[in-house]
């Protein structure tokens, strides 16, 4: 019997896709859905999307249209994910919805016997990441997280360069990236409420049926944990990954609402210091109060690699076996985050962004927005898997 929540394309029950098309269910629909269903197209794995969930009704008109038109699916159609995973004619889920659910959504996912996609970052509370972390390493499922650097030729270059030894010793990192803007505010008086299935958009977090908090939910800490969620997630997950150090030793962290007065909750400057057990320390920055750009720096004992210009050089450094000569970074090529995603489903290999790749950063992630909200230094155990 068909709700109001469920709406089951007429023929969409007897698709009879391919033996060996991977069949993907879609739940988020927003504006990073819309990326991945570009990649999807630009991979040349045999996938389609043939269910698409979203809380809010156009969201999901709209990507069914897309499929449609791409794939020639007509996609079945819901509010709830939960009607979603256990669709027998799915067999990978994509995982863009906001950031509160992710980790929650790939619980359950995994218990549904599905592989998933699941955006950054794996999850904004410990509690909820950590089931998640342990229930895909109990599991047999391909998951890939949907930190895309891990995909990056020329950030794959550079990691290769660090772990060869090249700059010396990494000690330190300074990673900063600033914009002139209140991001993430947008308009919502257009839209319909009743277009929007509020008690599935109120999760297990009890959420109010309110226009702002649903359609901005970026800026409100019961939905989102802030720039450490939102960008500090691609960025720290280079230090797990170049240093091969999966878990910080400590965070500390400082900011908060410093020019868009309009009542958001998160951050719009941002500064955490991220110590890791090798010795590095990692400084992160973030402001919306001025586009002074981005830079991406990695301190060693014989020299500086630059991410941003993909070069390494001697500067800094007065060890006499420093780096001479500036040497540019060689890009590995490698097929697409999505693509990879694809292969790793039909040949049950580990894709590049695995669940301990996305544990690792929404600790740090997790660390950092419990420093700023505590005002005080937080440690983590490697062992309990416990912030102190």
């Amino acid at each position: 019997m068909t709700s109001r929540r469920t709406f089951l394309a007429s023929g969409a029950a007897a698709l009879q896709l391919p033996s060996d098309r991977i069949r993907l269910g879609l739940i988020g629909a927003g504006g990073r859905s819309r990326d991945l269903l570009n990649e999807i197209v630009k991979s040349s794995e045999n996938a389609a999307v043939v269910a698409v969930c979203d809380v809010y009704r156009v969201a999901r008109e709209n990507a069914a249209a897309f499929c449609q038109k791409r794939w020639n699916v007509t996609p079945k159609l819901t509010s709830r994910y939960q009607e979603l995973l256990p669709m027998k004619d799915v067999d990978a889920v994509l995982i863009a919805a906001p950031d509160f659910t992710h980790s929650r959504m790939l619980i359950d996912a995994v218990a549904a016997g599905k592989d998933a996609y699941c955006e950054k970052p794996m999850g904004i509370r410990l509690d909820e990441a950590r089931t998640a972390y342990r229930a895909v390493k109990a599991g047999n499922r391909v998951v890939q997280i949907g930190t895309q650097r891990r995909s990056d030729p020329g950030v794959i270059g550079a990691a290769k360069v660090i772990q060869a030894g090249t700059i010396g010793k990494v000690t330190r990192s300074d990673m900063q990236y600033h914009f002139h803007e209140p991001r993430w505010r947008r308009d919502y008086h257009q839209i319909n409420p009743d277009d929007i299935d509020w008690q599935a958009w109120s999760f297990d977090r009890g959420l109010p049926k309110d226009m702002r908090l649903w359609r901005e939910w970026q800026l409100f800490r019961d939905t989102s944990n802030g720039i450490p969620g939102l960008w500090l997630s691609h960025l720290i997950d280079l230090a797990a990954w170049f240093l091969n150090d999966p878990y910080p030793r400590s965070a500390v962290s400082s900011g908060g609402v410093y020019l868009w007065k309009d009542g958001r909750q998160t951050s719009d400057v941002f500064h955490t210091l991220v110590e890791y057990p090798k010795d590095c320390l990692v400084s992160f920055a973030m402001s919306l109060t001025n586009s002074a750009g981005g830079r991406n720096l990695w301190f060693g004992t014989l020299g500086t690699l630059n991410l941003e210009t993909l070069t390494v050089t001697g500067e800094g450094s007065r060890d006499p076996k420093r780096i001479q000569e500036t040497i540019k970074i060689e890009p590995v090529p490698v097929e697409s985050h999505m693509a990879n995603f694809l292969r790793c489903v039909r040949s049950r290999q580990t894709p590049r962004a695995d669940i301990q790749a996305g544990f690792s950063h929404a600790v740090a992630g997790i660390m950092s927005a419990t420093a700023l909200e505590t005002g005080r230094r937080v440690t983590f155990n490697p062992q309990t898997l416990e912030i102190g």
